[in-house]
């Protein structure tokens, strides 16, 4: 049997691994971290209301620079304190072009980040079209 280093989630059955598909390296475990703490609304966590970002909530807002750059400063904050060995480099937030209508129906964010201790630079796509 394989050994890896947390389940990744969502849980799927896997016949390598055993029981659960796994995160094999640090990359995936850090990826995976970072789109739950993006995506977890805050009190949603067990014992750590403060815990997530929420980036369901912001699907109706307003189409405007107040709401990204509430995002933005969300994420960098929940990133610093929950996730201290993340470093955000860029957050990218993509509207859909040529059909405006589609926006609060759908966001898409592009981070880049670096995890430190690996000096390793790399991105994530976070897309979300459906409300909670």
């Amino acid at each position: 049997m394989s050994s890896g280093l947390s389940p990744q989630l969502p849980l799927v059955v896997d016949e390598v691994f055993g029981a659960y598909n796994l995160n094999t390296t640090f990359e995936q475990l850090a990826k995976q971290n970072l789109k739950m703490l993006i995506l977890t609304i805050p009190g949603e966590r067990i014992m750590d209301p403060e815990f997530g970002v929420g980036l369901r909530k912001y699907l109706f807002e307003l189409n405007g620079d107040n709401t990204y750059t509430e995002i933005d400063r969300n994420i960098r904050e929940q990133v610093q304190r929950y996730l201290s060995y993340i470093s955000i480099d860029n957050i990218e937030f993509q509207i859909p072009e040529g059909n405006p209508d589609l926006f609060p129906h759908n966001l898409s964010i592009s981070l880049s980040f670096t995890i430190l201790p690996l000096r390793l630079a790399t991105s994530l796509q976070i897309d979300v079209d459906q409300p909670i």
